[in-house]
């Protein structure tokens, strides 16, 4: 489990310092602050960034649109993006729309602007629109990870982390080694998502990531796996154990 990692290009240093703690205090984390456009490019291809929050005008000139049109000719690099501005100038807002931002927002800002603007850009970006709006929904799934909402905070999941899903009413828990999810998505919609050599179905209840198994207690109906979890193994489920090689 990671928090999304959020570049932030912003000159006014009130401003950069005020956003840092916003999205702090709600479990971001800021890979970096750049003050000039040079500064903006040379964090955006040194770091893993998730999203980036980008002031129009930077000392003076709108160098913020020209780092959002330089990533967006870049597909492998694209990331969603947000506009913060004080300017009411009309050429520069259609400027700026012409690069697809996912947000547009006017200086100064409060929180929930803030945090609402970049779970629109997830879900924009990953085109799966008002999933964190909606009450049956929490989750935006791409090919690598989950966006997951959790109180006022995404959180991305990398499939990888994951050791086991359980079913619970409605909905399901995702459970990695640090933290326990609540996602209200079906078991079967999340098999769809994950690759079936990593997971498998012990028990009509769990899916298990394979590589993060200690031990198999056939006797006990049991899966232990990293971190002391344990899991059920019911009678159906148990010929996933021959997927093993077994030394006797």
């Amino acid at each position: 489990m990671e928090n999304i990692n959020v570049l932030i290009i912003e000159d006014t240093i009130a401003e950069s310092e005020t956003l840092v703690e916003v999205l702090e205090q709600h479990h971001y984390t800021i890979v970096g602050v750049a003050q000039t456009y040079s500064e903006a490019l040379q964090l955006f291809y040194a770091n893993p960034v998730d999203i980036v929050i980008i002031d129009v005008f930077l000392n003076g000139q709108p160098e913020g649109i020209n780092f959002a049109e330089t990533i967006n000719v870049v597909p492998d690099k694209l990331k969603p993006f947000v506009f913060l501005t004080s300017s009411k100038d009309r050429q520069i807002f259609e400027r700026a729309k012409l690069t697809k931002p996912f947000s547009f927002l006017m200086k100064p800002f409060n929180e929930l602007e803030i945090l609402y603007a970049l779970e629109m850009a997830v879900e924009k970006f990953y085109e799966q629109p008002n999933v964190f709006l909606s009450e049956d929904q929490n989750t935006v799934v791409t090919n690598e990870f989950l966006f997951i909402k959790k109180n006022k905070s995404l959180k991305k999941v990398q499939f990888v982390d994951i050791l086991y899903v359980e079913v619970e009413d409605r909905y399901c828990n995702i459970v990695t080694e640090s933290e326990k999810f609540v996602v209200m998505m079906s078991l079967t919609k999340i098999m769809e998502l994950l690759d079936p050599k990593v997971f498998s179905r012990t028990h009509r209840n769990f899916l298990v990531n394979v590589e993060k198994i200690i031990e198999i207690v056939p006797q006990d109906n049991l899966i232990l796996l990293q971190n002391n979890h344990q899991v059920l193994l019911s009678d159906k489920y148990k010929e996933f154990a021959s997927q093993f090689r077994i030394l006797r």
